[in-house]
């Protein structure tokens, strides 16, 4: 463990950090400070993430932009319904003049792969991906590669269009530390949008020229490194998460295997998820330690993606938020301000 001033430069070199990525972030992308702390989160914790919403959320835009904020190796996949599996992780092929066969490898050899519109793709092309988001490494013939080092996947998918889609299987969303769902952005925040892109102008190609839109403002010096990436992931590593506040953990996902309206309660990929993300949002915040709001602000993007209704429960109209409002009601009493009572569940 590094002593206590070790940790608090820590702390502060990765708020820093932070504070320049979020602002670079706002420079292209108005509002979704709450989308930029889970996307910080899963790169600071080494977990991937799937981002649900409706197209225009700015989804793809967001990502492009982090990885260029931190200089980071970034390769983007349209999934598709003709994708195969090689397009993904690489292949063999036969080279005419040695007469050999020689590796080429495919987008997942990257730092962070956007998996657009994942759910647009085959579930053999899903499948292909289960070996690289949980193993770091993927099987070309023969031959098993590691991927670079940091890998995160984060992936898209839209929840209301289901005409040419497969629904992600159980294995793989279980591999998705987090699954955050986008909303609309606020008037004030909408107005902001109109004016900026009102004024992104024509870009001179050639002799034509073509309308600027917001990924031609990605073009700039990235304002960090991989090595303060390194740094603030080693950081998370001291922040200090107390036996009871695991006890919470345990407690919660246990619930949630008992739950009546449930056919599949969380598995204990869940509870290692919980505890990751709320160090990394407790460093985010500047804190050296984990607090009872890490939990109910991480709850749904933990649990939501890892439950299964059951066949009465969906007949009878009960939701997946229902559910979990009611696992977390009685699973605890906190009081937002930062303390458990002392009722004998989920206290601290």
């Amino acid at each position: 463990m590094q002593s206590a001033n070790s940790a608090s430069e820590s702390i502060a070199r990765s708020a820093r950090f932070v504070a320049a990525v979020r602002t670079r972030v706002a420079t292209v992308v108005v509002g979704q400070d709450e989308v930029v702390e889970r996307l910080l989160i899963a790169l600071f914790t080494g977990g991937h993430l799937l981002l649900e919403g409706v197209p225009g959320l700015a989804k793809t835009l967001l990502v492009s932009v982090l990885a260029k904020s931190i200089d980071l190796g970034f390769q983007r996949v349209q999934f598709t319904v003709d994708l195969l599996p090689s397009d993904i992780t690489g292949s063999e092929v036969l080279d005419p003049k040695s007469g050999e066969f020689r590796v080429v490898k495919g987008p997942a050899f990257t730092n962070l792969l956007l998996a657009d519109e994942i759910n647009r793709a085959a579930p053999k092309v899903q499948s292909a991906l289960l070996e690289a988001m949980q193993e770091r490494k993927v099987t070309i013939g023969t031959e098993t590669h590691i991927l670079p080092a940091p890998f995160l996947v984060i992936a898209t998918q839209n929840p209301i269009e289901q005409s040419g889609t497969f629904e992600l299987p159980e294995a793989q969303l279980d591999r998705f530390m987090l699954c955050h769902r986008l909303d609309y952005p606020t008037p004030d925040e909408e107005r902001e949008v109109l004016r900026r892109n009102a004024r992104l102008g024509v870009r001179r190609l050639e002799k034509g020229a073509v309308v600027r839109s917001e990924f031609d403002v990605l073009e700039r010096e990235p304002v960090g490194s991989i090595d303060d990436l390194v740094a603030a992931m080693e950081a998370v590593q001291e922040i200090h998460v107390s036996d009871t506040f695991t006890d919470h953990c345990v407690e919660l996902v246990t619930r949630t295997r008992k739950h009546p309206a449930l056919d599949l309660g969380a598995s204990p990929r869940a509870g290692i998820a919980m505890v990751k993300a709320a160090r990394a949002r407790a460093l985010i915040h500047g804190r050296h330690y984990v607090v009872p709001e890490d939990l109910f602000a991480l709850a749904d993007d933990v649990l939501l993606h890892r439950i299964r209704l059951s066949y009465e429960a969906l007949a009878d109209g009960i939701t997946k938020e229902q559910v979990l409002r009611e696992v977390l009601r009685p699973a605890t009493s906190v009081s937002r301000n930062g303390s458990f009572e002392a009722n004998g569940r989920l206290h601290a």
